[in-house]
């Protein structure tokens, strides 16, 4: 069993930052892919940041070059760094951790950007 729990959200002003975490319970952390996603209201949940094992990232054009994905195996936790939030970027962002068969999610934590 996986369980995945995000920490670092809350409310920001436009131009501000925050650092999302997420730790993953569990053996194995280091060999397998972690991604970002985020849902805001009334819209369809959206990747925003992913990272292999090896540590090669993607990121969709609306975060690249603000948004920055990493992992530290060591404690079993990977990371999602914002910069310049948006207030475009509220939502709330769940942790996912694709594993052979199956899909783990966080429960998510709220980010709001005013404007």
């Amino acid at each position: 069993q996986v369980q995945l729990v995000e920490s670092g959200g809350g409310l920001v002003q436009a131009g501000g930052s925050l650092r999302l975490s997420c730790v993953v319970s569990g053996s194995m952390f280091s060999v397998y892919a972690m991604g970002w996603h985020r849902q805001a209201p009334g819209k369809q949940r959206e990747l925003v940041a992913a990272i292999t094992s090896g540590g090669s990232t993607n990121y969709p054009d609306s975060v690249k070059g603000r948004f920055t994905i990493s992992r530290d195996n060591t404690k079993n936790t990977v990371y999602l760094q914002m910069n310049s939030l948006k207030p475009e970027d509220t939502a709330v962002y769940y942790c996912h951790a694709p594993r052979p068969g199956m899909d783990y999610w966080g429960k998510g934590t709220l980010v709001t950007v005013s404007s």
